[in-house]
């Protein structure tokens, strides 16, 4: 029975060019060799299976090379090439620094360093996952890197950069490996299908590419796991059973059914998906993801960023042209906050059965806000914004019974009491009666319907101030500001006013804090209310302190409890028992 060799040792890149997704890296080293710039250091780092070692193990194998191509790619002819390619070769050397982390590995190492090599110009030592050595390792590997042999090299590999100390990243040229793209993952096993003689469906391949999460080496261990069960066909089907994976259909079915609004569908299949024994986190996951393809989708720009194959590309932009973009931006809105209270719900399927709801209703509450909205004659007079001469003289016209309407609200509202900071207004009548005057605007006079005249309202209506009206006024003005707090209404309410002989205004209020609270807040808005309804030019107001009120005794809380504790003394005990304190 011949022997099984798994597919990410068969085929493991042996050149530079072989090499999947790391273009700059192997171009950069290719160079480095070609132009005999070579470091005595380099640390190569990234996420696991992404060719850090392999990259190593080829760099190590190309500076030994005696005929080197012109490509800066090893012969696989010489001497160092094939005691290499049969893993004979004594100019190579690795070290795992999971399992020799100590002081006395990297001394024994450094020993090592300074034998010369036997064959070829230099001696490579390449230690893996060197995050692992300790702190004493580390400072005792320090002058070795720094200064090692002219034909010593190291290459250390790390998937933990940030663990490493400064000291040693800072004699190393460095090399950051990035994740593989799904696209070059998923050509990679489709050549791997090809020489092992496999037929594999695209969107299968796609999809053990998404499972490996950008590392090639996770991506060959499971295709093989799939072949074991499969034999030489893949098909989608069996990929997204095997490896417990959510069918992309389901993401379509749902957002189909949440942009009609409707409701049942999207629970049924939020069921189904349930009964099949996926988790509803990862549903909302996955549909997160979904969205944010729609959404990449959307515009020829983006669309660069979606990572599927070209048949289900269509499909996303066949959605895609049903979605409204406000739908996909909300619905991203409300996966994200579903992820993110998932766990702390205590009902997790109701959690998610409320986020689907809430997105099918989407395209309704949209409908709901867009449509034109009836003017609201009701609406206070600051809040709607000023019309132009002519817009006045348009809608008299045209809508002279709506417009009779808010000019008697205007004229009614000039009797009630400005509590609020005064804002700018209008006079219908003067507007109206400057527009008659220009040439280029119809004449308001030609309408059937006219409006009514609005006189000002005559100086001599105003009260006149008595020490009555004045008692009635300020009831009015405070009762005006009930929405002001207690401490304002209860301040109003135990001041005294006194009208003087020049028909002035005195407040006597009950301490200093009252007096500054009432000059600084309120003295300007009872004077305007006061001058509104008064028949007069000028009201003086001043403001004083009561001396009734300034020998009042201020007791502190503890002077209180004392005395209250010599008529009632069960209360000492109360204080102990339940462990109270003075406010």
């Amino acid at each position: 029975m011949e022997n099984f060799i798994v597919s990410a040792r068969k085929y493991r890149p042996a050149t530079f060019d072989m090499v999947v997704g790391q273009d700059s890296i192997t171009k950069t080293l290719k160079a480095a060799i070609k132009g005999k710039h070579l470091a005595q250091a380099y640390l190569f780092c990234g996420p696991r299976g992404v060719g850090k070692t392999t990259c190593a193990r080829i760099f190590a194998k190309t500076i030994n090379c005696s005929n080197l191509g012109e490509n800066g790619e090893a012969c696989d002819e010489c001497e160092s090439c094939l005691s290499f390619n049969t893993l004979r070769s004594f100019n190579i050397h690795e070290l795992d620094a999971a399992s020799n982390n100590k002081v006395e590995d990297i001394r024994n190492l450094t020993d090592q360093v300074r034998i010369p090599p036997q064959v070829g110009r230099y001696s490579i030592y390449i230690i893996d996952e060197v995050h692992m050595l300790s702190a004493q390792a580390f400072n005792a590997f320090l002058k070795t890197l720094e200064e090692p042999p002219s034909h010593a090299i190291f290459i250390l590999a790390t998937t933990e950069k940030h663990k490493i100390i400064p000291t040693i990243l800072s004699r190393c040229q460095i090399f950051d490996f990035s994740r593989i793209r799904l696209e070059d993952i998923a050509a990679r096993l489709a050549y791997v299908a090809s020489n092992e003689g496999v037929a594999a469906e695209e969107e299968a391949l796609h999809i053990i590419a998404q499972k490996a999460d950008g590392a090639l080496r996770d991506a060959l261990s499971i295709f093989d796991q799939i072949v074991s069960l499969s034999g030489r066909t893949i098909t989608y089907r069996d990929v997204i059973e095997n490896l417990n994976v959510l069918d992309f259909e389901y993401y379509f079915r749902t957002v189909d059914a949440a942009l009609t609004g409707d409701i049942g569908s999207v629970l049924t299949i939020f069921s189904e998906i349930l009964e099949k024994g996926f988790d509803g986190h990862n549903f909302v996951s996955g549909l997160s993801s979904h969205l944010r393809d729609l959404m990449v989708s959307k515009d020829e720009v983006t669309l660069k960023l979606l990572e599927a194959t070209p048949a289900i590309r269509q499909r996303y932009l066949e959605q895609t042209r049903n979605c409204p973009g406000d739908f996909i931006f909300k619905a991203l809105e409300l996966g994200s906050s579903c992820e993110l209270s998932y766990k702390a719900s205590k009902n997790p399927r109701l959690h998610v059965e409320l986020f689907l709801i809430r997105l099918s209703r989407l395209n309704e509450t949209a409908a709901g806000t867009t449509e034109k909205k009836k003017p609201d004659l009701a609406r206070k007079e600051e809040e709607i914004p000023y019309p132009s001469k002519s817009e006045i003289i348009r809608e008299s016209s045209e809508h002279p019974a709506a417009f009779r309407q808010v000019q008697t609200e205007r004229q009614e509202a000039k009797h009630t009491p400005v509590i609020e900071k005064q804002t700018r207004s209008f006079s219908i009548r003067e507007l109206m009666e400057e527009d008659k005057k220009d040439d280029n605007l119809p004449a308001v006079g030609k309408s059937e319907e006219i409006i009514p005249e609005v006189k000002p309202q005559d100086a001599g209506a105003k009260e006149a101030l008595t020490a009555g009206s004045l008692d009635k006024a300020w009831k009015e003005f405070t009762d005006s500001l009930k929405g002001e707090g207690a401490r304002v209404l209860s301040m109003f309410k135990s001041a005294v006013t006194e009208l003087d002989e020049q028909e002035g205004v005195s407040i006597r209020l009950s301490n200093a804090a009252q007096k500054d609270l009432f000059v600084l807040n309120y003295k300007t808005r009872l004077t305007a209310f006061l001058q509104k309804k008064f028949r007069m030019e000028g009201i003086g107001i001043s403001a004083t302190v009561d001396s009734s009120e300034t020998n009042e005794i201020l007791y502190s809380d503890e002077q209180k409890f004392n005395h209250m504790l010599s008529k009632y003394p069960v209360l000492k005990d109360f204080k102990k028992t339940f462990n109270l304190d003075l406010p």
